[in-house]
């Protein structure tokens, strides 16, 4: 299947690296003008010069916008210039966060209240500025990337683990009532997949005395049936078939792309 995306813009949060720069890169080959938004604009030019190169002789247009999405104001004023620029949005990919994890005991107000804002608070307001456009053209397409641990949450798991669970509850009540808009509402759930932050954790004391491979296969080793860690580029392309019209029938749904990782379906 040949999943193009040719006339649509794309929107992504946190698409400096990682997924989502694996996400940009997809949807600007697919065809699709992308807009970039992450914080640090060095990383930020970078990704834009990565996802040129992808979209090749296609018509897309990539811009990149320097964001804190865990801030309101940023969020309002920047999706106002990619209207402007773009002249709309079709498809928003809510991907910006970090993995904060640990005992609930020590857990902060300040912690899970900078966890909410960037994960929660984030999706809200980017699918509140760009539902808008959405509902009006009766097409749009809204995938908020969480984690497996939204659906089977471990212990020592917050506050991450209970924000992602919030924003699948988030994704089924839009779907609802967004659908007879033409605007589909799906999130992906994050299992084991190589990143830059699996680079970082292999350069501390885990990672000692292998190379990067032999941590990779260590840490995918009785956790992950498939055997291995998922790449960015395979989670992209699950991305870019729910964004495009081939995933016109697919609404409300939490996608585990994990490798059956997952004890929850």
């Amino acid at each position: 299947m040949d999943v193009r995306m040719d006339g649509r813009v794309a929107a992504i949060t946190g698409a400096s690296t990682g997924l989502g720069l694996a996400m940009a890169k997809e949807f600007a080959a697919s065809g699709a003008s992308v807009a970039l938004l992450a914080r640090k604009a060095d990383a930020l030019a970078a990704a834009k010069a990565e996802v040129t190169k992808a979209a090749g002789k296609t018509n897309a247009k990539i811009e990149a916008y320097s964001c804190d999405v865990s801030k309101a104001q940023p969020i309002a004023d920047t999706f106002k210039k990619i209207e402007a620029e773009f002249g709309k949005v079709d498809i928003l990919v809510n991907n910006a966060g970090i993995s904060h994890a640990k005992p609930f005991e020590t857990v902060t107000d300040e912690d899970w209240q900078g966890d909410l804002d960037l994960k929660l608070f984030a999706a809200i307001r980017t699918i509140r500025a760009v539902l808008p456009g959405m509902r009006q053209r009766k097409w749009g397409r809204i995938v908020n990337v969480l984690n497996i641990g939204a659906k089977a949450p471990n212990g020592n798991s917050a506050p991450t683990s209970v924000s992602r669970a919030a924003g699948m509850a988030l994704t089924k009540a839009l779907s609802h009532e967004n659908a007879p808009h033409g605007v589909l509402v799906n999130a992906m759930l994050v299992g084991l997949i190589e990143s830059d932050q699996w680079v970082r954790r292999h350069k501390t004391a885990a990672g000692e005395g292998k190379t990067y491979e032999e941590f990779l296969a260590g840490m995918a080793k009785g956790r992950i049936p498939l055997g291995r860690m998922g790449k960015a580029e395979e989670f992209a392309r699950m991305a870019c078939f729910l964004c495009s019209d081939a995933g016109s029938f697919i609404n409300g749904v939490a996608i585990n792309v994990d490798g059956g990782a997952s004890p929850v379906v």
